[in-house]
């Protein structure tokens, strides 16, 4: 069974220097589509030969996801983020487990570090990830960031986990939840969501402050010290930073 490896990235040749070498020792196929990124990532993929391409920088990363896949030759796809890691352990599992080929797809835990600091509680472990799927048998609906693939068959679940580095610094954190944030406001304009008294009371309170009560006390976040709280805090801001948003976004298109 051939298993191939996708990966997109919009400046992350950080991350890329040190996931690529790793990817390049168990994939039997790798494949990189860069997303205007002008930071060298292009270029690295390309001088360790792997196979790579170029496309606009989607608002929906998942569109340039299922561009990837569609460019996979293996009989299996592993789609992967330029930020995560992946053990022995784990991709000896992996390999097992899609040689045995007893499902359509597979999700593995992953374990999110935030700051250097791996999260154990407040819902953020094991944070199942479904990423691995038979040729064919997976896709996204590209309608949403945040959404799953769909699989057409039976799923099964790994034990190893994979890590995630998203946020290494608290600036790195904050721009990226910009970039959700913009995304989430702009999908809610859409779907006709729109600034009122009672979205305003939805999104400003309850929300944030059922995301933090629910993330930092009943799910123990408090027990991962302060990037544990930091988590659950901002949680429940980005739901108030999507909010004001949507009001920037309709405040704009009423005076036009």
């Amino acid at each position: 069974m051939k298993l191939s490896v996708t990966c997109i990235g919009h400046k992350e040749v950080d991350h890329l220097k040190e996931l690529f070498p790793q990817l390049l020792e168990w994939a039997d196929e790798l494949i990189y589509v860069d997303c205007e990124s002008g930071d060298g990532s292009f270029e690295l993929a390309q001088s360790l030969g792997i196979k790579s391409c170029q496309r606009p920088n989607n608002r929906n990363l998942n569109v340039n996801k299922s561009y990837a896949m569609e460019q996979a030759t293996g009989d299996w796809i592993f789609y992967v983020d330029p930020d995560e890691r992946f053990s022995k352990e784990l991709i000896k599992e992996v390999k097992q487990a899609i040689q045995k080929d007893e499902a359509a797809a597979f999700r593995l835990p992953r374990r999110n570090h935030f700051f250097g600091h791996w999260l154990q509680h407040g819902g953020q472990y094991p944070d199942y990830q479904l990423r691995i799927f038979k040729k064919g048998r997976g896709f996204f609906p590209n309608k949403h960031v945040h959404e799953s693939l769909k699989i057409d068959g039976n799923i099964k679940t790994l034990k190893e986990p994979m890590d995630h580095y998203p946020y290494r610094t608290i600036s790195q954190f904050l721009k990226k939840m910009d970039f959700y944030s913009s995304f989430e406001a702009s999908h809610l304009f859409e779907k006709g969501v729109r600034p009122s008294l009672s979205n305003s009371l939805k999104f400003l309170v309850f929300k944030p402050m059922n995301r933090f009560l629910r993330r930092w006390i009943l799910k123990g976040g408090f027990r991962d010290g302060i990037p544990g709280t930091f988590a659950a805090v901002f949680d429940g801001v980005g739901w108030m930073l999507r909010y004001f948003k949507l009001w920037e976004i309709t405040d704009k298109k009423e005076d036009r």
